[in-house]
């Protein structure tokens, strides 16, 4: 009985560590894909995409600059490098339409969201 429970204990552990691990390479895909979307973005209209991105001029020089490897490199960190900057309940409401009318929900959110400082990479 008891070799049984440590069994079941080892298997569940494994379980977590597959888990874990799968949790990691999602993280990092999004980092790629974020990375590379942000450079497209910049090159393409810089103003508009560091609007849209929440970011400031020295990060946009920095990410605009990344080089194939170092957006590797960059987007193999287990932290999601991109951040929701949606963390104000108001905001969300009104770009789900969650209890409001849809009616300039997401002029008044794009508003509410352009008065919110840039993020600064430090």
């Amino acid at each position: 009985m008891q070799g049984s429970l440590r069994g079941q204990g080892h298997r569940a552990g494994l379980g977590d560590t597959m888990q874990s691990g799968r949790l990691l390479s999602e993280i990092q895909e999004v980092n790629v894909a974020y990375l590379l979307l942000a450079q497209q973005m910049l090159r393409e209209d810089r103003e508009a995409a560091m609007f849209r991105l929440g970011i400031g001029g020295d990060v946009a020089e920095l990410l605009e600059s990344l080089t194939a490897a170092q957006v590797s490199r960059l987007a193999a960190s287990t932290t999601l490098l991109c951040r929701f900057r949606c963390d104000d309940r108001d905001i969300l409401e009104m770009l789900s339409g969650h209890g409001r009318p849809r009616i300039m929900a997401g002029s008044h959110a794009a508003i509410l969201m352009a008065g919110q400082p840039a993020a600064v990479m430090a």
